[in-house]
């Protein structure tokens, strides 16, 4: 291991010192339920966390490092609801038709909830972008392929 990632401590233990998780440079927009899950990740890590021995550091500093880094996303959230309407925005839920009539249901969320293979879709990912905007029946193009706006909901 080298020894840039080694801190000592009293003692003379040794143990990883964890560098922060990186934060995103765009604005922290959530949807209700993003800051409901930001909210459920930090009870659950200060539940670890008063769990933990104070002899296992390892863990302790990796339930420090997701603390510090979920308290700077939780005090930065700004929740956004989704006003009605038939424009592609944060919170719309996006169908879309690619090449070859393969249709994908997107909802569009901040980067903390996005999970693609779940649905969602972080409001700064590429496809998210083109798509923001736009309404049913436009044609939008993404990594050299057409997409098609079916709904907007």
């Amino acid at each position: 291991m080298s020894i840039a990632f080694v801190r000592e401590k009293e003692g003379g233990e040794a143990f990883e010192d964890l560098p922060d998780r990186p934060v995103s440079p765009h604005p922290n927009f959530v949807t209700p339920e993003g800051l409901a899950l930001i909210d459920a990740e930090l009870d659950r890590l200060h539940a670890e966390h008063a769990g933990l021995s104070p002899d296992d550091k390892a863990n302790m500093a990796r339930v420090n490092r997701d603390l510090r880094y979920w308290t700077a996303r939780r005090s930065s959230a700004q929740v956004v609801e989704q006003p009605p309407g038939d424009t592609v925005q944060f919170g719309s839920t996006v169908t879309i038709a690619r090449e070859g009539g393969t249709e994908q249901t997107f909802r569009l969320v901040g980067e903390d909830e996005a999970d693609p293979a779940r649905g969602t879709l972080a409001y700064v990912a590429p496809l998210a972008r083109a798509l923001t905007g736009k309404q049913a029946g436009d044609v939008v193009t993404v990594a050299g392929q057409e997409v098609e706006i079916v709904s907007v909901r």
